[in-house]
């Protein structure tokens, strides 16, 4: 993942011209290959793009642009009447757009503390008469699992939360 988003100008040392040049012609041609007509196949043939480098990409993600660059961004390119310049115009898109999407700090902060409390809880749950169950699912599983249940939480709460606060070129 480095190479590419190194490739892209997005930190680390610079690539050589025609690794950029590799693949930005291999984006290109996977892009140019989809019958482009209108915005909507130009908007789903963009979001097959970004699908594409977060199927490869393992870890990180990229975030996708928001619909008003692409709308920008599918207006030039249609302007553009030589195949020369659609392809400048893509290539720009691209590594303007391309930015790894970042853990806020509430996931990072859960992703830390749920572990120790769930062993906390799992002790003192097996002390209630009520929850005697819980002995018999082991540690390994338990811990994991509501590692899992509190950052899920976390990410939809911050979702419904965060609705009515999201800048304008976000919603969606």
């Amino acid at each position: 993942m480095g190479t590419f988003l190194s490739s892209l100008g997005k930190g680390g040392p610079r690539p050589p011209p025609q690794m950029v040049g590799f693949f930005m012609g291999a984006l290109y041609n996977q892009f140019v290959e989809k019958d482009i007509t209108n915005f909507e196949a130009f908007h789903i043939a963009i979001l097959d793009i970004f699908n594409t480098f977060n199927a490869a990409l393992p870890g990180k993600h990229v975030d996708i642009p928001s619909q008003r660059k692409v709308e920008e961004c599918f207006r030039q390119w249609k302007e553009a009447n030589k195949d020369t310049k659609k392809k400048k115009v893509f290539v720009n898109f691209m590594t303007e757009n391309v930015t790894v999407s970042k853990l806020d700090d509430s996931t990072v902060i859960i992703g830390v503390l749920t572990p120790p409390v769930a062993m906390a809880a799992k002790k003192a749950g097996e002390n209630v008469p009520q929850l005697m169950l819980i002995k018999n699912i082991p540690d390994v599983i338990f811990v994991p699992a509501a590692t899992v249940l509190a950052l899920i939480s976390v990410k939809l709460s911050g979702r419904i939360l965060n609705k009515s606060i999201v800048p304008p070129e976000r919603k969606i």
